[in-house]
């Protein structure tokens, strides 16, 4: 039923020419269903495969032509670590002085870094898993919404609002290289435990293919498509058991944060143009705080350097999910060793 909700929300936003409409209107849709208290289950089984066909997807924007642009990267990556410091130092303040949250729960749930990592990491330092859940979810759809209505509104561009449907040349030797690149590197992700593993193994195998010219295909875009509307399924379903006041205030809450890091991100994106002279479209999307994942469909939506995006991204996970753990221990052995 979620999937069926999914489709037909994804299928409205079409119609009505909004950006991004298969991820967009799923996820609505589902998510109305789901504070409703509507009997549907997220397509989680799924979520896996279609996770990899996105990662297939993003690696197979990593083109030769990219090589030469990667060595003035370098900029860039400080840009960015400087505005997760930023991000942090100004939202986990936020959500405890303007959201009323504990320091341990405003923390996990103020760090610009991934959903399942920062519910995990947060619950066993003990803070409150619900309140973290929200934050995030609702940042990711706040994000991905207010991107995706700037390029569409603000700069005229089409953000995925055409129907494509399965090409027709896409060679059975590049369909089982795709297909490989799906199932072994999420294999290779799981196995060495890569932060989000099925969509960075099938992505890094995708790349590597590409930027070596051995294959020069994507996969099909009716199955982008399809895997859009599953993962704004799946999204949409995340709110079943919030109740509307609750969603709310947490949706006003995450809204504030949300302007408050695209405000950042907007004056890190300026630093990194005089820098390095990327375009200021392009250092949004590499900065903005939604996932890899819906940041890099937009990313090809809007014709950008996908490759400067999901390498900004992958960044910005990995600094969180090494820093803020270790961050956290040394403030609250600090505070714990203070005399009362």
């Amino acid at each position: 039923m979620a999937l069926l909700i999914g489709t037909a929300g994804g299928c409205a936003f079409y119609a009505a020419n909004v950006p991004l409409p298969w991820m967009l209107g799923a996820l609505f849709a589902t998510m109305a269903a789901a504070i409703f208290r509507a009997p549907i289950e997220a397509p989680n089984q799924m979520r896996p495969a279609v996770v990899a066909v996105i990662g297939v997807l993003l690696g197979s924007r990593f083109t030769p032509e990219i090589l030469p642009q990667i060595s003035t990267w370098a900029g860039s990556v400080t840009v960015l670590i400087g505005y997760v410091v930023a991000v942090a130092l100004t939202i986990v303040p936020f959500y405890h002085f303007v959201g009323k949250l504990d320091w341990t729960t405003s923390y996990f749930a103020g760090m610009p870094g991934g959903l399942n990592e920062m519910i995990e990491i947060g619950e066993a330092s003990g803070a409150k898993v619900a309140p973290i859940i929200l934050a995030h979810s609702l940042r990711i759809v706040v994000t991905i919404t207010l991107i995706a209505f700037w390029f569409r509104i603000v700069q005229g561009a089409s953000v995925g609002g055409t129907l494509v449907a399965l090409p027709v040349d896409l060679a059975d030797g590049d369909a089982i290289l795709l297909l490989g690149c799906a199932v072994l590197g999420s294999w290779i992700g799981l196995r060495l435990r890569l932060t989000a593993p099925t969509l960075l193994g099938p992505m890094v195998l995708s790349a590597a293919l590409h930027l070596t010219g051995i294959t020069h295909s994507p996969p099909p875009s009716l199955l982008v498509n399809l895997a859009q509307i599953i993962l704004g399924s799946a999204l949409g379903c995340r709110f079943h058991d919030v109740h509307p006041k609750a969603l709310l205030r947490a949706g006003g809450l995450s809204v504030a944060a949300t302007v408050l890091t695209l405000t950042i991100a907007l004056g890190a994106g300026l630093a990194m143009r005089g820098l390095t002279g990327v375009q200021i479209d392009q250092a949004m999307l590499a900065l903005a705080p939604g996932g890899l994942t819906e940041m890099g469909l937009i990313a090809i939506a809007i014709h950008s350097d996908v490759a400067f995006v999901a390498l900004h991204h992958i960044v910005r996970i990995v600094f969180v999910l090494l820093v803020a753990p270790l961050t956290f221990r040394l403030v609250s052995d600090r505070q714990a060793n203070k005399p009362n």
